[in-house]
């Protein structure tokens, strides 16, 4: 009698445990789907950026990463409390080679375009419109071809320290 309750109480661990069950186990591994480490990664259609600038002239990050041909999403707040007209922020994306202190200097005197000199339009990627403080805006664009490029804010003096890297994966 104690050899058969042995045996009932093995029987009845191994079927809790699963090990009674074949079809269980087969179900259980046909259901889940193999991954390997090949596999790429899914990337999202829609890359959301933020960056903000304060009225210390900075921007809060330094690098943005996207992926190539992801739709980019980016907003640019302005997190101080000074006006645009004193404390104006924006973000310029520039192409690869487009030389930064020369883009300065003619955004400088494009006052009436919120300092984005239409003689430079060939140069630059995309770009947001000026934000004075508690502003924000959002724009769209597609990533261009992998690399690292510059953006910048082009309000007068600001691009000597507000700039950073843009990189595309």
């Amino acid at each position: 009698m104690k050899n058969l309750i042995h045996l009932f109480l093995i029987a009845f661990a191994l079927y809790a445990c699963g090990g009674g069950s074949t079809s269980s186990e087969t179900d259980s591994t046909t259901a889940q789907p193999e991954t390997t480490a090949s596999e790429p990664e899914s990337v999202p259609a829609v890359a959301e950026l933020s960056i903000s600038g304060d009225d210390a002239m900075k921007f809060n990050k330094t690098e943005l990463k996207v992926k190539e041909g992801q739709t980019v999403k980016l907003t640019l707040s302005h997190s101080g409390k000074l006006p645009k007209a004193a404390m104006g922020h924006n973000f310029v994306l520039l192409v690869q080679g487009a030389n930064m202190a020369d883009f300065g200097m003619a955004a400088m005197g494009a006052v009436d375009t919120d300092y984005i000199p239409a003689d430079q339009a060939d140069n630059i990627i995309a770009h947001t419109k000026l934000v004075g403080g508690g502003e924000s805006d959002t724009i769209e664009f597609e990533a261009p071809a992998k690399g690292t490029y510059d953006f910048l804010c082009s309000f007068p003096g600001h691009s000597a320290l507000m700039k950073g890297k843009f990189i595309v994966e």
